[in-house]
């Protein structure tokens, strides 16, 4: 029991000490060695090289490519100009009377596309901005709008998306980037359907009260927005251009790599791999998986690869430094995946310890006979406690993963509903007030948690807790599809 009592007291300094800045690369080992110092069960030393270290190894030769080629394109998108091409586009589309639809449907694009989301901040916010003040909206309205585009559907319920919430469960349940895509895409028309009816119910609410006395210039990103920002996407210092971009794209150029990433994510998905002799995989060298492992991953590298070879080929002469470019994108991968990674060796020595058995017990009995829920309610607690919700998805199948992929053979729940709860599980209380996202998005905006954040809860926690029970009941009665 005392062993549990550690567990929970270090969860909770993890929570407070991350929203107090300090980086998780430094707490994650520290309080792992706190929990088996305290415990006196296992030796200090030998857990941080053989169980800690291995199993942020691990992760990071997973997932690397991923956060390095998404990082990659985000950066190619903004310093070709294109992302704020698709921002202009949408906004001049949809028109100032339809300006909260314009900043959800500009931030949705980018994200579904593979474009990290403080990338989109920054893009969209100087357009929101403008469009906001034409409107004669609150200004405090926006980060709840930025929010909803970019932290919630496109995130985790749409199928197909190359967030790194959408990739992590792929290799635990043998699934694609592409599971269960009907309850997906019912799941994310409920939080885009009641997100945005939130948002207009305010707006109304707010009428008269006006754009208000604020700059619309974006704050260049402090020391505080360094440590902050960095659950998620990536450093925000890394964000912004390497210098001014010259003439941006047509629309058409501009949205092209957009829809490649998920074009040729469903081709190798559905076609190129299985049509492939992987036979080898079985062999030592190559792990002895078997292709349903790295299907979802290998589709996931295509679609990035080609989508930043067309991008820098439509848009060589618009990238004043493409050399700056690349190397800016490559940095910007390390930090998140160096987060996330030592996330992933903290749930890893909590979970070597024999005491770990009576939380994993206690957890997996919440949802009873069904692995839906038991998972559902382990990964939004995690995701919450950390602050990221690839962190909090990334302990829990790390450490429960096997556990819940057993319950549902046992219980005849098909693998894609299995990934798609986990996704959809990890937007909900990771977008809480101590989130890096949050955090940044409102200094991008200038506003503070008092401002604006009871729109950012309502949009990306609430509203996709919601959307989660619906899921889980969806999935509970007509299986996956």
């Amino acid at each position: 029991m005392v062993g549990v009592l550690v567990v929970v007291v270090a969860l909770a300094l993890l929570m407070w000490l991350a929203f107090r800045g300090v980086s998780i690369l430094i707490l994650a080992p520290a309080l792992g060695a706190l929990v088996v110092a305290a415990t006196f069960e296992q030796p200090v030393l030998a857990t941080y090289t053989q169980v800690f270290m291995v199993a942020v190894g691990g992760f990071i030769v997973s997932y690397f490519p991923v956060f390095l080629l998404g990082a990659i394109f985000g950066k190619l998108m903004e310093d070709s100009g294109s992302a704020d091409a698709l921002a202009n586009a949408i906004s001049r589309r949809l028109g100032t009377p339809r300006a909260i639809l314009a900043v959800v449907a500009s931030c949705a694009l980018m994200t579904y596309g593979g474009v990290s989301l403080f990338v989109v901040a920054f893009a969209v916010f100087p357009i929101a901005a403008a469009l906001f003040r034409r409107a004669d909206l609150p200004k405090r309205l926006i980060p709840g709008t930025i929010a909803l585009g970019a932290f919630t559907f496109t995130m985790t319920a749409l199928p197909g998306t190359p967030a790194i919430q959408n990739a992590i469960p792929m290799p635990y349940f043998g699934t694609s980037a592409f599971a269960a895509p009907g309850l997906g895409i019912l799941t994310g028309a409920l939080m885009f359907g009641l997100g945005l009816a939130w948002l207009q119910y305010r707006a109304r609410r707010a009428a008269g009260e006006g754009y208000g006395d604020h700059p619309d210039t974006p704050p260049q990103p402090d020391a505080m927005m360094r440590e902050r920002a960095s659950g998620e996407g990536f450093d925000v210092a890394e964000a912004l251009p390497a210098a001014p971009a010259r003439e941006p794209p047509p629309t058409a150029v501009a949205v092209l790599p957009l829809v490649l990433v998920i074009a040729v994510n469903l081709a190798f998905t559905t076609f190129v791999i299985p049509a492939m002799d992987t036979d080898y995989l079985a062999a030592v060298e190559y792990g002895a998986t078997t292709v349903e492992s790295v299907r979802g991953l290998w589709s996931i590298i295509a679609g990035l690869v080609v989508a930043i070879v067309v991008l820098v080929a439509l848009n060589w002469s618009r990238l004043p430094q493409p050399a700056r470019t690349l190397d800016s994108g490559a940095n910007a991968s390390l930090l998140p995946i160096f987060n996330t990674a030592s996330l992933v060796g903290f749930g890893a020595t909590v979970a070597s310890l024999p005491a770990f058995a009576l939380i994993r017990d206690a957890v997996v009995g919440v949802g009873g006979e069904n692995p839906l829920i038991s998972q559902a309610i382990s990964v939004n607690l995690l995701a919450g406690m950390t602050g990221s919700a690839s962190g909090g998805m990334s302990i829990a199948l790390s450490t429960l993963g096997e556990t819940y992929r057993d319950m549902a053979d046992a219980a005849g729940i098909a693998p894609d509903l299995m990934h798609r709860v986990v996704a959809v599980a990890t937007g909900g209380l990771d977008a809480l007030p101590h989130n890096g996202a949050v955090i940044t998005l409102l200094a991008i905006c200038g506003l503070t948690h008092r401002d604006s954040y009871l729109d950012i809860a309502v949009v990306a926690v609430a509203i996709p807790i919601v959307a989660l029970v619906f899921l889980i009941g969806m999935g509970t009665v007509f299986g996956s599809f």
